[in-house]
């Protein structure tokens, strides 16, 4: 739906058009960032190895999101009060993207700083599994922008929902934690499980987006944000 309002915008290649497709380079710059992030935080690779190029690709999100910002206002100033909403919409999903830049950086210092290893299945197991399903989820959403694949779509945030409820599991489950865990390891465990769980809000607002459900745009990634 989102895809094909924007393609009803005029019959040429446009600044939306063009804006669309900084979108999708967006998220493709955040899946990468999240799979280095990863193998750094399970020392697969050293964080020296990939810091610069962590932080270059989170300054190229960032100039996406401007870029998308200055092709929207061009397209508003030539048909002035024209399609403002679903321009609206896509500025407010390229924040989404940019954010997850932002939370794909604080994961990789994790990783970076906390190098002890993990060590308690009850907690790191689970939380892998978020991680695999997030990488899942940028594939679905990131397909969905280029196909306009509504049903893709909606896999991805039904998926979101059951990753969310894993990584609220864990928090949940450490506030409760009777037996000894180790400071520094909890300390890891609660941060990642809010970093994932950002992410995903945020992947699954763009997903939102995408099913055309212009109305529920920031209900997902407002929930508990604090930014």
């Amino acid at each position: 739906m989102f895809r094909q309002i924007f393609s009803a915008l005029a019959s040429e290649k446009n600044s939306v058009d063009k804006a669309f497709a900084d979108l999708s380079e967006m998220l493709d710059h955040g899946a990468w960032m999240f799979q280095r992030a990863n193998e750094v935080l399970h020392s697969e690779v050293p964080a020296e190895e990939v810091h610069d190029a962590i932080y270059r690709r989170d300054r190229a999100i960032n100039e996406l999101e401007r870029s998308i910002r200055r092709k929207v206002l061009r397209y508003l100033t030539v048909n002035p009060g024209y399609d403002v909403a679903v321009c609206l919409a896509l500025m407010s999903v390229a924040k989404d993207a940019e954010r997850i830049g932002d939370y794909c950086k604080n994961v990789f210092e994790v990783g970076q700083f906390y190098t002890r290893g993990f060590h308690v299945p009850r907690y790191h197991e689970p939380l892998d599994k978020v991680s695999a399903d997030i990488n899942e989820i940028f594939n679905m959403v990131s397909k969905a922008c280029r196909a306009s694949d509504e049903d893709l779509a909606q896999q991805a945030i039904e998926l979101s929902r059951q990753a969310r409820g894993i990584c609220d599991g864990v928090i949940q489950d450490l506030f409760k934690e009777e037996e000894a865990v180790e400071m520094h390891e909890a300390v890891a465990y609660s941060l990642l499980a809010r970093h994932y769980k950002r992410v995903i809000a945020h992947l699954s607002n763009i997903a939102t987006a995408l099913l055309g459900q212009l109305e529920d745009l920031d209900f997902f990634a407002d929930d508990d944000e604090d930014d």
